[in-house]
């Protein structure tokens, strides 16, 4: 497969995913409006939720599409195909590109009660549940296979057993990008200070679309695909039906 292959394929694997992911953005959206007055620790709980959730199916996808083209490789190398591109990917998609989107809207600022508590730590003028999860909101990016490793790295590695011994690509392709977009509204859920005007829905749409898009995209699909070196995947959302088909017609 030729460079200029290569760039065509990933061109078209992002050119139809992009209706759907937008959809996302739209879910997120809704979500965000409709928990407009959920506290830092419920956004907290949330992300922790949607974060591990996109992790396993991500790995599953990954390592799924890399074990459906390389079926003589071992479970150390689906491992770490998996591994890496669902912790990496996640991670750019669920927190730091959002926390981007966080500081170019401005919403990423902290909070009265964090800074309060910064320079009083010991006056007990800001009262908090959760001391430890208050700490991180004065950090404000989160980083799950770091801050909670305990849930996230586990929901990897379970990820890619199951693409091991059960490879999936479709439906959880879709249910992930759904997934990811949800947890990158939460990650900015617990940072925004502002009311969701008009203005500020249409600039955390974009930063959904964009964090949700090219991460999934390229861990899903161009990842594997450039690793296993062969002619590539089709789009997930109406390719592989045709394909099947394709595959029963020869065999007949």
């Amino acid at each position: 497969m030729s460079a200029a292959d290569k760039a065509k394929h990933v061109l078209n694997e992002l050119k139809c995913h992009a209706p759907f992911t937008l959809l996302g953005a739209v879910t997120g959206i809704a979500m965000m409006l409709a928990f407009s007055d959920m506290s830092y620790e419920s956004s907290y709980r949330l992300f922790y939720i949607f974060h591990p959730a996109h992790v396993f199916l991500s790995a599953m996808v990954t390592a799924s599409l890399f074990r459906l083209h390389e079926k003589t490789k071992g479970f150390l190398i689906v491992l770490v195909v998996g591994y890496v591109g669902s912790i990496g990917v996640a991670t750019l998609s669920d927190s730091v590109l959002p926390y981007l989107g966080e500081e170019i809207m401005g919403v990423a600022v902290p909070r009265e009660c964090s800074v309060h508590t910064q320079m009083h730590s010991e006056s007990g003028f800001c009262e908090h549940p959760d001391h430890e999860h208050h700490t991180h909101h004065t950090r404000r990016l989160h980083l799950g296979f770091i801050e909670e490793w305990y849930i996230v790295n586990p929901a990897a590695i379970l990820g890619v057993i199951f693409a091991y011994f059960l490879p999936r690509t479709r439906l959880p392709h879709a249910l992930h990008i759904l997934i990811s977009t949800w947890a990158s509204s939460a990650h900015i859920m617990m940072n925004n200070t502002q009311p969701l005007g008009f203005v500020l829905v249409v600039g955390i749409l974009i930063v959904l679309f964009v964090a949700v898009w090219l991460p999934c995209c390229f861990s899903d699909i161009i990842f594997p695909t450039l690793l296993v070196g062969s002619d590539g995947c089709k789009c997930h959302f109406h390719a592989h039906k045709k394909n099947h088909s394709d595959e029963n017609q020869a065999k007949e």
